[in-house]
C-alpha cells in the first residue's frame, strides 16, 4: 500500500519509514511533486495534522496521513505544545527551541513532560485519527547527538538517557510517534480499505 506522509521534515520521514520497516510504502511530498510548506495554523495538534492531510488529499488526490507532535511540559502549563517547532520563533530553529526551554525551566524542580503525536489519516475521503504519547522529564542540559527537535533534552520514563542518546531503533520502539504509528498500522491491517 502507498501512502503519502504529508511532511517536509526529513527527520520525521526517515523515522516513520524506519518504524514501518516496509509495511507501507511511504511517499514523501516531493515524491508527488508537492513542494509547498503547508501552513500549520490550528491551535491543536489534531487540527494541524488535519490541515496537512486534507491539503494533500484535496489537491493531489492521494491517500495520505499527516502528523503533528508537541512537547508538553507540566511546569509550563503544557507549553510549548502545539508551538513546539516555533517555540523560540517562526524560524523552526531546534537549537534555539531547546535553549529557550532549558532557560524557561531554570530553577524549576518539576520537569515532568510528555511528547504527544496525533496522526490524521485520509483514505478514500474518510478520516481516521490516531494518537501516541510518551511520558518523561526534561534533562537539566542537552545530552546526545542522535535524533532531532527536543530529543537531546527529553528523558523517557524508565530510562536515564535522553532520546538523543538512545540508538534510533530503541527510540523508535518507545516513542510517541511509534505509539501513534502502531495504531495506524493496526488499523490498516484490520480494516479492509
Amino acid at each position: 500500500m502507498d501512502l503519502v506522509f504529508a511532511t517536509n521534515n526529513v527527520h520525521k520521514l526517515d523515522e516513520i519509514r524506519a518504524i514501518l520497516q516496509g509495511k507501507i510504502n511511504v511517499l514523501s511530498l516531493s515524491d508527488i511533486g508537492c513542494h509547498v510548506d503547508i501552513p500549520e495554523t490550528a491551535d491543536t495538534l489534531e487540527g494541524n495534522a488535519r490541515i496537512k492531510a486534507e491539503y494533500v488529499y484535496n489537491k493531489y488526490g492521494y491517500d495520505c496521513f499527516a502528523d503533528d507532535t508537541g512537547l508538553e511540559v507540566k511546569a509550563l502549563h503544557g507549553a510549548p505544545g502545539v508551538r513546539s517547532a516555533r517555540y523560540a520563533g517562526d524560524q523552526h530553529d531546534s537549537v534555539a527551541n531547546r535553549r529557550k526551554l532549558l532557560a524557561d525551566l531554570s530553577g524549576t524542580d518539576d520537569r515532568s513532560a510528555r511528547f504527544r503525536t496525533v496522526i490524521v489519516l485520509i483514505i478514500k475521503g474518510k478520516e481516521y485519527v490516531f494518537d501516541g504519547m510518551v511520558v518523561g522529564h526534561i534533562a537539566n542540559s542537552e545530552k546526545g547527538t542522535q535524533g532531532f527537535g527536543y530529543d537531546a533534552v527529553f528523558v523517557p520514563d524508565g530510562y536515564e538517557s535522553t532520546f538523543a542518546e538512545l540508538p534510533a531503533e530503541q527510540k523508535n520502539s518507545i516513542s510517541h510517534r511509534a505509539n501513534a504509528v502502531s495504531k495506524l498500522v493496526n488499523f490498516l491491517n484490520t480494516h479492509p480499505i
